[in-house]
């Protein structure tokens, strides 16, 4: 998979500038690829030293049978900073998308798009650097407010920022704690939202998401 990155290697106010400048690249239409494959990306930390894991799961989108998985062990290099995640996150990221074998039409990404202060989270950041479809879906909310959606698989409400839909509180199991489904690029928030059902047939979370970071949990454990 080919992609334009830019230097990774910022200081804060750079980093925002980047995503100011490359919000405006977003795409929130669908795309029109038949989707084979989908791939599920994580990172995990570790709490002893400054190692992280990054890994790549990639499923046949009909079966949700694992086709292929990436594991990349690599050091932290950008610090934590609220809103810019992404610079935390891609460069292990990309890493492990420069050693796939099988390409993804569909990214599912651990984390937000345009549900972010500046419409560019992680989902987001990564879709236009590889101009590819990807869908931001995270376990907690980061900003926005809604209305919580009805307990019945499907179920959904508008999640609002400043009078702006920037995502979507979808229910993917009866009863259980929604999600945050947001847009990431070349996807539309209605598409994103049916993707994450079809992802999800038993557990709240996407098995493109679950597998991922079941992966790097337990590579973890041995570092």
């Amino acid at each position: 998979m080919k992609t334009n990155v830019h230097k990774w290697n910022l200081c804060e106010v750079e980093a925002i500038k980047i995503q100011q400048e490359l919000s405006q690249k977003v795409i929130k239409e669908d795309f029109s690829d038949q989707i084979q494959y989908v791939a599920g990306v994580d990172v995990a930390y570790s709490k002893s030293n400054d190692k992280l894991i990054a890994a790549i799961v990639i499923l046949e989108s009909d079966s949700l049978e694992l086709v292929e998985s990436v594991v990349i062990e690599d050091t932290v290099q950008f610090p934590y900073i609220p809103g810019l995640f992404s610079f935390r996150e891609l460069p292990p990221i990309i890493k492990a998308f420069e050693k796939i074998k099988t390409t993804p039409q569909l990214v599912v990404c651990d984390g937000h798009g345009l549900a972010h202060p500046r419409r560019f989270g992680l989902a987001s950041h990564l879709g236009v650097l590889y101009d590819i479809p990807t869908i931001g879906c995270g376990k907690t909310k980061l900003l926005g407010h809604f209305i919580e959606p009805d307990q019945n698989r499907g179920d959904h409400s508008p999640l609002v920022d400043n009078n702006e839909i920037i995502g979507s509180v979808l229910r993917t199991q009866k009863s259980i704690k929604p999600i945050f489904v947001s847009i990431g690029h070349r996807v539309s928030l209605k598409t994103a939202c049916e993707w994450i059902l079809r992802l999800s047939p038993n557990y709240r979370l996407p098995e493109t998401t679950r597998q991922a970071d079941q992966i790097v949990k337990k590579t973890l454990s041995y570092i």
